[in-house]
């Protein structure tokens, strides 16, 4: 791994965007795109590679949405429509190879047990130690 895979492990292309001020909260302290969807719960790189996956009219519309929920930014309250007009410009048109992935569909690869699974693999295993002790004179 290279040193700037190290530090950027799902590619820089969206540090136009994430570290894009989207105003000040109400200690007057900038507030950038990472600090505002952290603030939300989310994860900023992961929301970025889905938000340039919709494209611009789509991204606009849900990153307007999400900003309109960060509440110490009073000037997001007004202007969040704005405000997420011009930061989905920001996104990249193409995605890196790398970032392509983190924005791909999530499979979980663990395979789900239902209960029906469990509960016939306890009948099988209890007929099996019934045998096993009935086999088993003593």
């Amino acid at each position: 791994m290279s040193r700037v895979e190290a530090l950027h492990p799902d590619g820089n292309d969206f540090d136009r965007f994430l570290f894009a001020c989207v105003g000040e909260d109400s200690n007057g302290t900038d507030v950038t795109v990472v600090s505002a969807l952290a603030r939300l719960g989310l994860d900023p790189w992961k929301e970025a590679a889905e938000l340039a996956v919709l494209g611009q009219e789509a991204a606009r519309a849900r990153l307007g949405t999400l900003l309109s929920g960060v509440k110490d930014v009073p000037a997001l309250g007004r202007e969040h429509g704005a405000v997420a007009a011009r930061l989905a410009m920001l996104l990249p048109e193409h995605l890196s190879h790398r970032v392509s992935k983190l924005a791909g569909p999530t499979i979980s690869r663990i395979p789900t047990i239902s209960f029906g699974w469990v509960l016939a693999a306890l009948i099988v295993f209890s007929v099996l130690a019934r045998v096993y002790v009935l086999a088993n004179p003593g």
